[in-house]
């Protein structure tokens, strides 16, 4: 094939990622492509892709990259290495190619649908908006129109959500009726939260509600305006910042009005360890899960923890559909891994996070970092911990907007007629506030 000819980028950026590949390393090859990617020669960069998809053994996306690089400006080879990078997780791939081939090609809708699909995948729902926008002449309502308005909120942009909701009628095909029930319920959640909420971007609450259902009750102190906007990066958890989630989401079910009569336990260890102190706050019966138990209170540390225990990918499954009374909480939420499911309420968004009965990293005496051993003791007598914390919060470095428990449950009133409706999608996406990220 084309690729396999003694040929060698040009190109800094890709000179770079193929000096990776000489070193047999797929992963920074691939990270020095992540950015800049758009302004690259699109027969060099399949030069490059070609070479990294055969080391790791992706038959099509290298065959594809082999004939993108042979025939750079043919649409069909352009859509083609454009489909299999999505396909093979990596969209930032696929968008300068799909984008070329949508210029040579403007009426193509598959092509159209595509670039689409790249710009969600990578979070670009801006750039998704204006492609949209710039070829509604070819749009029909289902999927098109639909994409365009679930692109918009995913932007920010409300007004031209509502606008062309309201153009979109009842789809003939029944296979999208879960998907107008989750956009309308989007729209419905935003006209509640901006009664209290400023939906701009940096309003991290705000959004997380209205795209996901999720009331966020607590922002990270640290690097709010330096990138962060209340994301954690990083996090070693504490006892007391549990015990503050735990305080915070007992003073949300009292600003919505909710009466939990059990808390439910998931199988996995720091699940039990938090739902053992929550029922012990909320003064409420602790029970091992079960699906169809109704009017409780769920409590999952961290939900990607939970697909991995026994019975987990099931019992998530489970929590997909909401049963009458039943309150999903989970304590710390992964935002660039986000769980299967979105719970009814967080205490926080993290990158990576240890649990405090997990071993943490500490500067060891030589000032390495080490990790500690884990605590090996039984649930309950952790739980009782959780409970004799500190709960005061973190003070940070001053630049987070200050947010007291008052703020939460003003914000949880206004809402409270669109909290705890319809199913619990996942998030594929941050949303309208960005964060920093670790790659």
């Amino acid at each position: 094939m084309f690729s396999r000819r003694n040929r060698r980028p040009k190109t800094p950026e890709l000179l770079q990622a193929w000096q990776a590949l000489d070193e047999g390393d797929i992963p920074g090859a691939l990270r020095q492509l992540r950015h800049g990617t758009d302004e690259l020669p699109i027969d060099e960069l399949a030069l490059v892709v070609a070479r990294a998809a055969r080391s790791a053994g992706f038959d099509d996306l290298s065959t594809a990259a082999d004939a993108l690089a042979a025939r750079p400006g043919k649409p069909r080879a352009l859509y083609d290495f454009g489909y299999a990078c999505i396909e093979r997780g990596v969209p930032y791939l696929a968008i300068p190619a799909l984008r070329e081939a949508l210029r040579q090609a403007p009426d193509s809708a598959g092509i159209l649908r595509e670039l689409v699909s790249a710009c969600e995948r990578e979070g670009r729902h801006r750039e998704a908006v204006d492609t949209l926008t710039a070829h509604e002449s070819i749009l029909v309502d289902w999927p098109d129109r639909y994409l365009l308005v679930f692109n918009a909120v995913m932007a920010g942009d409300l007004a031209l959500a509502r606008r062309h909701h309201a153009r979109l009628p009842d789809p003939q095909d029944e296979m999208w009726l879960p998907a107008q029930a989750r956009q309308r319920a989007m729209l419905e959640r935003a006209a509640g939260a901006e009664a209290v909420s400023p939906l701009d971007a940096t309003d991290l609450r705000g959004w997380q509600y209205v795209i996901g259902g999720t009331v966020l009750t607590a922002l990270s102190p640290y690097g709010f305006d330096a990138g962060m906007t209340g994301r954690f990066a990083w996090l070693q958890d504490t006892h007391g910042q549990c015990l503050s989630g735990l305080l915070r989401l007992k003073a949300i079910l009292g600003a919505a009005g909710a009466r939990p009569t059990s808390v439910s336990l998931l199988p996995d260890r720091s699940s039990r360890i938090l739902g053992l102190a929550a029922a012990q706050l909320l003064e409420l019966p602790a029970k091992p899960f079960a699906s169809d138990r109704e009017d409780t209170v769920v409590i999952a540390y961290d939900l990607n923890e939970v697909a991995g225990a026994e019975q987990g990918p099931e019992i998530l499954g489970q929590l997909f559909e909401r049963t009458p009374g039943q309150i999903l909480h989970e304590h710390a939420s992964n935002w660039t891994d986000p769980p299967v499911v979105s719970a009814d309420s967080i205490t926080l968004l993290h990158q990576s996070a240890t649990a405090p009965w997990e071993g943490q990293l500490s500067a060891g005496e030589d000032g390495i970092a080490e990790r500690g051993a884990p605590d090996d003791r039984p649930e309950e007598d952790i739980a009782a911990d959780i409970l004799t914390a500190d709960a005061t919060p973190d003070e940070g470095d001053g630049a987070t907007p200050a947010d007291p428990i008052e703020k939460l449950t003003d914000f949880v009133s206004a809402v409270r007629d669109t909290w705890l409706r319809g199913d619990r999608a996942g998030l594929s996406s941050a949303g309208p506030v960005s964060s920093s990220r670790f790659l």
